[in-house]
This record gives C-alpha cells, sequence and structure tokens, in this order.
C-alpha cells in the first residue's frame, strides 16, 4: 500500500506541475504511466488521470478566489459587475469545447490517444510557441488588462482551446498561443487560460465519474484523495511560478522543452 501511495503521490506531483506549464500533462502521464503502474484496473486508471485535475483545479479557485468571486462584500458595485463579466466571458470561451467534447470527445481518444500523436503536438505546439513569440518580439500587447478582453477574442480563444482536445497538444499551450496571436499579453493569456480550465476540468471529472459509476473500494477512494491533495498542493506552486516567470521571460523555454520531450516520447516509443 506505501508503495501504491508513493507512486499517487508522484503522479500528483507530475499532474500539478504539467497542468499549468504549457507543456501537456497528457504527454508526461504518458511517460509516467510507462515505468509506474498502479495496481489498479484499467477503467479505474482512466478515470484518476481526469478525476485528479479537480485538485489542480481547486487551486485557480484559491488563489483568485476574491477575483472571481462576484458577491464578495470588500468590492464595489462596479467591481462585482466586472467580475460577472469575467464569467460571462468564461462561459463564451468554454462554448466551443464544451460543444465538440461531448459530442467527440470517446472519438477522438480512440483516434488520437497514443505515443504517435503525443509526440507530434508536442513537437508542433513547441515549435508555435517559439514562432510565435518571434512574430510577436517587437509588437505591443493590445490587451493588457482581462477587463479588455472583448467577448469576440474570448470565443476565438475558446476554438483554440478545442485543439486540446488532441492528445498532447495542452490546453494552457493551446488557449495561450491563441491568445497572443490575438493580441493578448503573456500575463493576459495565462490568467484566462486559467480561469477557462474551471468549468471545462469541472465538467470533465464529473463525467468521468458519472461514467465510471460511484462505486468505490477503501483503497480507491484513498487514491483519489491523496492525488487530488498532492495535485492542489503542487498546482499552487506550479501557478504562482509561472506567473513570476512570464513578467521577465517568454514562453520560448516551454517551446524547447516541449520539442524535446516529443523526440523522447518519439524515440521511445519507436524503439519499444
Amino acid at each position: 500500500m506505501l508503495i501504491e501511495m508513493l507512486k499517487v503521490i508522484l503522479l500528483g506531483i507530475v499532474e500539478g506541475i504539467t497542468e499549468w506549464l504549457p507543456i501537456s500533462s497528457t504527454g508526461h502521464m504518458i511517460l509516467v504511466d510507462e515505468f509506474i503502474k498502479l495496481n489498479v484496473s484499467k477503467a479505474f486508471m482512466e478515470m484518476f488521470l481526469v478525476v485528479i485535475q479537480l485538485g489542480a483545479i481547486l487551486a485557480v479557485c484559491v488563489i483568485y478566489f476574491h477575483k472571481l468571486n462576484p458577491f464578495s462584500p470588500k468590492k464595489s458595485a462596479r467591481e462585482k459587475r466586472e467580475t460577472f463579466d469575467i464569467w460571462g466571458k468564461v462561459i463564451v470561451g468554454c462554448l466551443p469545447a464544451a460543444v465538440i467534447g461531448l459530442a467527440f470527445n470517446d472519438k477522438i481518444d480512440a483516434l488520437f490517444y497514443n505515443a504517435q500523436t503525443v509526440a507530434f503536438t508536442l513537437i508542433l505546439y513547441g515549435i508555435l510557441f517559439i514562432v510565435v513569440e518571434n512574430h510577436n518580439k517587437n509588437k505591443e500587447a493590445q490587451v493588457k488588462e482581462l477587463s479588455d478582453l472583448t467577448y469576440k477574442i474570448a470565443l476565438i480563444i475558446g476554438c483554440f482551446q478545442v485543439l486540446a482536445l488532441i492528445p498532447g497538444t495542452s490546453r494552457s499551450g493551446a488557449t495561450i498561443i491563441g491568445a497572443m496571436l490575438l493580441g493578448t499579453s503573456r500575463f493576459v493569456a495565462a490568467e484566462y487560460s486559467f480561469f477557462l480550465s474551471i468549468p471545462v476540468m469541472f465538467g470533465a471529472s464529473f463525467l468521468k465519474l458519472v461514467k465510471y459509476g460511484f462505486h468505490y473500494t477503501g483503497n480507491e477512494v484513498a487514491i483519489l484523495v491523496v492525488g487530488m491533495v498532492v495535485a492542489f498542493i503542487v498546482s499552487i506552486i506550479a501557478i504562482k511560478f509561472l506567473l513570476g516567470y512570464i513578467k521577465k521571460n517568454d514562453f520560448k523555454a516551454f517551446g524547447v522543452y516541449r520539442i524535446i520531450l516529443g523526440i523522447i516520447v518519439a524515440v521511445y516509443f519507436f524503439i519499444k
């Protein structure tokens, strides 16, 4: 049991880091799963890898609780309206992924959830990060505050989030690239990506829980709880790191990392 819990802790750490950094949690989970096998059924493992994201999402809710709470007594009427406006943009941005995901998620997973696709998308979006950063190098961001984000831009960013249905893309990676192409600052792109994740990942986790059923052994409950708690703690660290990092740096380093990881994944599974 101790060994299994250590495996769960490691998976929670990987989830907490990779869910927020634009480097693909799926790509890392596929590699980790090759070397660390939990003693659980395949169906439970598939559910666990999605539901563990609840811990990561709670980190966003805690860090941004005041900013996202429209009922805070500490906010003026104008600030409350601005908070409702943020939620409106989040809902609009989630619509494309909700529609496409509900209709085609299982088919997409069946077709693309494999090492070859993950390696390809890791490398492709790694290159795109470098290209987009070079493209924006001498350009000033048009959207420097989340309040400046229009509903039209929010919807288009939401369309980029649909790309993350392809394993290895990275939900945060797709939305950040889309947002930056549309003229947002790195900081706004990252924050909006965090907020978009709340309804999307809560919805995905709920669907997985319903699909799996609510019949768990004591061991399975322990695995879920430990995984989510670790993901929560590590996510807080990862989010604060990313926000601090992009104040002084661009996303090129993440692009290079993705390319290297994609090559490693491709070579490993080719040799295997």
